[in-house]
């Protein structure tokens, strides 16, 4: 069972995505108001959509040969890298975006990765 395990892991981390970006966008609404806090959970966003594919694509190729899960591994990476540049830069187009909050939510969700490594060690 270390598939299901691997994957209550990675479940785990998109939640704690989610819940930074919200924590992000609560911390901005207190501190500069609506549009900061739009920006901090547009950010989060934008970390948490491109991952939430690529763990679809891992999910998918699960059960294949290493070759194949391998090439959706490369594959799921540069979809996940050209979705992050395109929603940037289509979020770049809306007016009133405060970059900086747009910037530090985008940042928190990514820094649960880190904090995955040091907090859920089996």
């Amino acid at each position: 069972m270390a598939g299901a395990n691997a994957f209550t892991t990675v479940w785990k981390i998109l939640s704690a995505q989610l819940a930074v970006s919200l924590l992000a966008a609560i911390v901005f609404l207190c501190l500069s108001g609506g549009w900061a806090a739009w920006s901090a959970l547009l950010g989060g966003g934008a970390a948490l959509g491109p991952n939430l594919y690529f763990a679809y694509k891992m999910y998918l190729a699960r059960q294949g040969e290493a070759q194949a899960v391998i090439n959706a591994f490369y594959a799921g990476e540069a979809v996940k890298f050209v979705l992050t540049a395109a929603i940037f830069a289509l979020l770049t187009q809306v007016k009133g975006l405060d970059f900086l909050a747009l910037l530090a939510g985008f940042a928190a969700a990514l820094s649960v990765f880190w904090f995955a490594l040091i907090l859920w060690r089996d």
